[in-house]
């Protein structure tokens, strides 16, 4: 007999996902304040912790999702379509989430869907594993959601990130909205924040 292990879904997948979907809106609420991500899922493989408990909250039948290359493979394509049922694509413009592993590189912000001027929240939005919310180059949020300004430090963002955001906030109300997950947290880079260097 054929045995398939899908990986763990949610302990308590109503409490787990309403925790997880909590933590994500308060991250785009309050751009750049980093968010405890409830819920907990040991994913499978390259799929951590974080990133399987955001896929599992985010996605369902429904959604179109695009993997990086660590975590396109047959492990976390299992855990995908017995989790959620969302269907996978090979090009992030047809997405409406990109999951990235650590290690792996973003996809460019423009490569994305940017949505339409009529239907601007059929972007995608990118969730990023980064290797520590902490420590990096420091960044300076403005916007709706920040009072005054916001300072964040990510490790692993693109070299060419903040020239590649400045074009994404200039195409608003269409664009993409980013999660950057690492060490149980949680913080949204959504597309009406500025962001320059500190």
């Amino acid at each position: 007999m054929l045995s398939h292990d899908f990986g763990a879904g949610f302990a308590d997948p109503v409490v787990d996902a309403q925790a997880a979907f909590r933590a994500v809106l308060d991250a785009l609420a309050n751009p750049g304040t980093q968010q405890k991500l409830g819920g907990s899922s040991d994913g499978s493989g390259a799929l951590g912790r974080e990133l399987a408990s955001t896929l599992l909250t985010l996605s369902d039948h429904d959604t179109t999702i695009w993997l990086s290359p660590a975590l396109d493979v047959e492990a976390v394509k299992g855990f995908v379509g017995f989790h959620t049922g969302a269907t996978i694509v090979d090009d992030p413009a047809k997405a409406n989430f990109a999951f990235v592993a650590l290690g792996d590189a973003m996809p460019e912000l423009a490569r994305c869907n940017l949505g339409t001027q009529e239907y601007p929240d059929r972007s995608t939005t990118i969730v990023a594993e980064v290797p520590a919310l902490n420590g990096g180059a420091k960044l300076v949020l403005r916007g709706p959601g920040v009072r005054e300004t916001q300072e964040i430090s990510p490790v692993g963002l693109p070299g060419d990130f903040v020239a590649q955001w400045s074009d994404n906030r200039e195409l608003f109300p269409r664009g993409v909205d980013l999660l950057l997950v690492a060490g149980g947290q949680v913080v949204g880079l959504p597309r009406s924040s500025r962001i320059v260097e500190a």
